[in-house]
């Protein structure tokens, strides 16, 4: 990750501000919630102690902690390595969202959610959660059709 760190720090820091922002409003939503496009998706505010789908609840700050020993080792790992720009947008939007998620983990001990899909019964989610899936899904892609390492354009 030599060449044009800016923009992976640039997505990352994106992603902690739109994180951050509607984390903030979320906790005055209506109890009831609001349909933002009826019958697909709405907002009802949700505290989740656990990771994705309430995993591990009630350790929080442990998964901060993880969080915050996968994050750093991912940076040691990938310190040196020239990566494609697609994997390493992806790699930007985990990282953001990641953080984010760390963030509420360690300072709140919970992770407030707010975005609800009313098409199917699935968790109530966030921002971060959006992109570390977006994410890991770009690098997933890239990975199965050419690898991630680049030819010496990427960042």
């Amino acid at each position: 990750m030599k060449k044009n760190r800016l923009r992976f720090w640039l997505i990352v820091i994106l992603v902690l501000i739109a994180d951050r922002i509607t984390k903030e409003l979320a906790p005055g939503i209506p109890a009831k919630g609001i349909e933002i496009i009826p019958g697909i998706v709405g907002l009802r505010y949700a505290e989740n102690v656990g990771a994705a789908f309430s995993m591990l609840s009630g350790a929080p700050r442990l998964l901060g902690v993880l969080s915050l020993i996968l994050i750093a080792g991912g940076f040691i790992w990938l310190r040196k390595k020239e990566i494609q720009p697609l994997p390493a947008a992806g790699l930007a939007l985990m990282t953001g969202g990641a953080a984010g998620n760390m963030f509420d983990r360690l300072i709140r001990g919970y992770v407030p959610d707010m975005i609800e899909t009313l098409f199917m019964n699935f968790p109530v989610f966030n921002v971060a959660d959006s992109c570390l899936v977006i994410g890991c899904i770009l690098v997933m892609i890239c990975i199965l059709t050419k690898g991630i390492e680049d030819d010496g354009h990427g960042i």
